[in-house]
């Protein structure tokens, strides 16, 4: 399409390869709902002429919440857990704070870079939260000549592959889907907030730019153990 003109593009997710099943999975069904608290849920990316002036809105064929939402339950039963909608032994909760791509120009290309900001929560059928993060990732088409769908939608399958990826290598967090096996940590009895909490706040605070934001969750993992 021109550069004017609006395109929608499928978001793709491709299931990690070679993973194991883990023992004792298949005694926990897990709900998964996704919510979209995106600042502007209009639109995944944008077109850009030569100047770096936005065109043009790139917009996602399928509900963004329909597309992860799939991804996390394509991974859980990958792993040997059981998925499914109505009462659940534990229910997995994402917001998707961002998710979106921009298009970086260059002298001579530019590169498409896609980030993906959700945050996970993991609670038991009486409602005890077990896990809590906020999950950042990044994906990249290096090189491009135009800043047009085509790559913006590579960028952002990346960025979902490499979410999952950092998601589902997290120990705590395989642990928390398994019913019973594993507990939050609290906070220190000073009243000193942990990580999660913090990047929590970070993640409901809606007001804040991008830049911002990925500013501040920069220096609190940073200064934080």
């Amino acid at each position: 399409g021109g550069a004017f003109t609006s395109e929608s593009i499928d978001i793709k997710y491709t299931q990690q390869q070679g993973v194991a099943v883990i023992p004792g999975a298949d005694g926990s069904l897990v709900s998964v709902q996704v919510t979209d608290s995106r600042l502007d849920k209009s639109k995944v990316s944008s077109k850009k002429n030569g100047h770096g002036l936005e065109t043009a809105d790139i917009t996602s064929n399928e509900d963004v919440t329909v597309t992860i939402g799939r991804a996390i339950e394509q991974e859980i039963r990958a792993r040997g857990f059981k998925a499914g909608a109505g009462p659940a032994d534990i229910k997995l909760t994402a917001e998707i704070n961002r998710f979106y791509n921009d298009h970086k120009m260059g002298w001579f290309s530019g590169d498409a870079v896609a980030d993906l900001s959700l945050s996970v929560r993991v609670s038991d059928a009486a409602n005890k939260l077990l896990y809590s993060r906020t999950v950042m990732s990044q994906g990249r088409e290096a090189n491009t000549q135009l800043a047009t769908s085509n790559s913006a939608a590579i960028a952002l399958d990346k960025a979902l592959e490499a979410g999952m990826k950092d998601l589902f290598n997290d120990q705590a967090f395989l642990s928390a889907l398994k019913r019973g096996s594993s507990q939050v940590a609290t906070a220190p009895a000073s009243g000193k907030k942990t990580t999660s909490q913090l990047l929590d706040d970070l993640a409901a605070d809606k007001s804040l730019s991008y830049e911002e934001y990925l500013r501040r969750y920069n220096m609190i993992r940073r200064d934080q153990p």
